[in-house]
C-alpha cells in the first residue's frame, strides 16, 4: 500500500504545481494590465500636451506612437496569458479529480486492510477460545 501513498503524494504535488502556475499567470496578467493602464495614461497625457490625438497625423508625438505600439503588444500578450490561464485552470480541475480518485482508492485500501486485520484478530480470538474449551 506504500505505492498508493506515493501516488497520492504525487497527485497532491501535481495539484499544488498547477495552483502555483495559475497564481503565476494571474500575477502576470495583473502586472500587464497595470502596465497597459499606465501606458494609456501616458498616451493621453502626450496627446493632450501635443493637442493631437490622431495617430495618422504627421505631427503625432513619437513617444505616444511608441507607447501605443507597446500597449498593443501588451494587450496581445494579455490575450495569450488569459488563454494559458484558462488551459491551466482546466488542467488543475483534471489534476484535482485524479487526486480525489487516488485518495478515494487509498481510503478503500486502508479500510480493506483494517477489515482484514479485524477478521484475523477475531479468528485468532475464536480459535483461542475453542482451544480452551477442549
Amino acid at each position: 500500500m506504500k505505492s498508493r501513498d506515493t501516488l497520492v503524494r504525487l497527485k497532491q504535488f501535481q495539484v499544488d504545481e498547477k495552483r502555483r502556475r495559475i497564481a503565476q499567470l494571474q500575477q502576470m496578467i495583473a502586472e500587464f494590465t497595470r502596465m497597459t493602464n499606465e501606458l494609456d495614461r501616458e498616451i493621453a497625457h502626450e496627446e493632450q500636451r501635443a493637442n493631437i490625438d490622431d495617430p495618422n497625423h504627421f505631427a503625432y508625438p513619437t513617444y505616444a506612437r511608441a507607447a501605443r505600439s507597446r500597449r498593443d503588444n501588451l494587450n496581445h500578450s494579455l490575450s495569450d496569458l488569459r488563454e494559458k490561464l484558462s488551459a491551466a485552470e482546466r488542467q488543475l480541475e483534471e489534476a484535482a479529480d485524479e487526486l480525489a480518485k487516488a485518495k478515494s482508492q487509498d481510503a478503500r485500501d486502508h479500510a480493506a486492510e483494517r477489515l482484514v486485520d479485524i477478521v484475523a484478530e477475531r479468528h485468532a480470538v475464536d480459535r483461542g477460545g475453542a482451544l480452551r474449551r477442549v
